[in-house]
């Protein structure tokens, strides 16, 4: 844990054994979303963290088919409780990229939800308490077998 990064609640783990479920832990965590949360996610290509955002997206609400950013970096989902910001920094290798790509509003308390994938190349080096504000739900999706995942995550901040 880096200095200075206090969880508000202590690590949960979490095992799906589908895309089913795994999108069902997503749509519990839309329908407990507030405005200025961002959601980071990490885990390896495959393991499931657009099939989170797809039940995030249901939690709340929001229109629009789920699909991964990786080449458009953002997908914006709007017209359900609150606005649904989807991004994707794969192929964003530095945080100087990611800032001169735009993408640093959604970062820093954005009006709706916030949900990264690969957040890892937005927070290295920082405390994440400091850059993002608000409430951060780290999330690391790490596969177990064919439909099996395991999905640990932890809360920071109000």
């Amino acid at each position: 844990m880096k200095k200075g990064l206090v969880p508000s609640k202590q690590m949960a783990t979490f095992i799906s054994h589908s895309a089913a479920e795994t999108q069902a832990l997503g749509e519990a965590w839309g329908r407990e979303s507030r405005a200025g949360w961002i959601i980071g996610l990490s885990g390896d290509l495959g393991a499931g963290k657009t099939q989170l955002v797809k039940g995030l997206a249901r939690g709340l609400n929001a229109t629009g088919r789920v699909a991964s950013p990786t080449f458009a970096l953002a997908h914006e989902y709007r017209g359900g409780r609150l606005p649904l910001f989807h991004i994707d920094l794969y192929r964003l290798a530095a945080r100087e990229q990611i800032i001169a790509a735009g993408l640093e509003p959604y970062l820093v308390r954005p009006e709706g939800v916030t949900v990264v994938e690969w957040v890892e190349r937005w927070l290295e080096g920082t405390n994440p308490a400091g850059p993002l504000g608000g409430k951060f739900r780290r999330a690391r999706i790490r596969t177990l077998g064919e439909s099996e995942r395991e999905i640990t995550y932890e809360d920071f901040g109000g």
